[in-house]
């Protein structure tokens, strides 16, 4: 699920255009980083990262068999997802690097820095490096922003696609947390993998106490027309509440509603959707108004939330915190 403010519309409080996160403003600038208003240090496309303490909670949350769920803890362990972020988004998918990513063969930004990392290692496959010490494989990342995080630094990652304000002043006192860059290596697009990841997540909800996930979804291709069953799809039978539904910006709104209702077979629409947009929609969680195409990724964004309080009961009991086949 993943990409986002402060509470009032995108890009409010910011010296930056409206609803553009820094990351695309990155695109424009050199690849030493550029400055902004407002801002202690000047942003870079690969910030200097930092060690993750996390009070109270273990950072290994889980396991199946070998392998583990876990918070990263130290920069290293930052940049071995980031490394697994560009092996999936730029040489597996048709994303666009940036020349800087190019040369160093890691999918970064700004929000690495202030976010927590949520990966799936595998300790029966060692990944080695000449002269150094093998190290249990990385096969799968989720990144982590907790509202009280976004509003100190940069805002949340979606608000460049999304206009939060609407959803965020409905929904005043809410603890949000937004996923995002969510990855797992081919070989591990299973469904232990994706029961780790969901377990690492909602054990992470319950410590933070956090109300309501949210992020984007994307479907693979940049032609809305090729995807119209799907987003029509979710435009009928899965639109968020009205005080959930996040509307794309003007000037990236992308119409979903492609097909009318009677003209979709759900069974086929279900189909052709990604498994990740079909495993939120299991698990209760409805998207917004619009799509967003993203020429970069390759990608067509749509808006998911998940309030904890939607969250299929059976599935609290599958994923969640108790289920004793997950325990470290």
């Amino acid at each position: 699920m993943v990409p986002f403010l402060t509470r009032g519309p995108a890009g409010a409080g910011r010296d930056v255009p409206p609803g553009i996160p820094l990351t695309r403003l990155l695109g424009r600038a050199a690849e030493g980083g550029i400055h902004l208003k407002g801002l202690a240090q000047p942003s870079r496309l690969f910030p200097r990262l930092k060690h993750f303490p996390t009070p109270g909670l273990d950072p290994v949350l889980g396991r199946i068999g070998s392998l583990e769920v876990r918070l990263a803890t130290t920069p290293k362990e930052i940049k071995r997802a980031q490394r697994l972020r560009y092996r999936v988004f730029y040489e597996e998918m048709a994303a666009i690097p940036t020349g800087l990513a190019l040369l160093k063969r890691r999918d970064a930004d700004e929000y690495d820095a202030v976010c927590d990392h949520l990966l799936v290692i595998d300790h029966d496959a060692q990944e080695a490096k000449p002269f150094r010490k093998p190290k249990p494989r990385v096969v799968g990342t989720y990144r982590l922003l907790r509202q009280e995080q976004a509003d100190r630094h940069f805002g949340f990652y979606t608000a460049g696609e999304y206009d939060l304000g609407p959803v965020l002043e409905a929904n005043a006192g809410k603890r949000m947390l937004e996923l995002g860059r969510s990855c797992v290596l081919k070989p591990y697009r299973t469904k232990r993998t994706v029961e780790l990841l969901w377990h690492g997540i909602w054990t992470y909800v319950l410590h933070h106490r956090i109300d309501a996930m949210l992020g984007c979804a994307s479907l693979e291709g940049t032609d809305p027309d090729r995807l119209a069953l799907p987003l029509s799809f979710l435009h009928h039978f899965a639109r968020a509440p009205e005080g959930w539904r996040a509307r794309a910006l003007p000037g990236r709104h992308v119409a979903m509603d492609r097909l009318s209702r009677e003209a979709i077979d759900p069974k086929a629409a279900l189909h052709a959707l990604p498994p990740l947009i079909k495993g939120y929609l299991r698990v209760g969680a409805t998207f917004g108004d619009g799509a967003v195409v993203d020429y970069q990724f390759g990608t067509t964004d749509v808006f998911v939330v998940l309030p904890v309080e939607a969250i299929a009961k059976r599935y609290i009991g599958h994923f969640g915190a108790e289920a004793g086949r997950h325990a470290a």
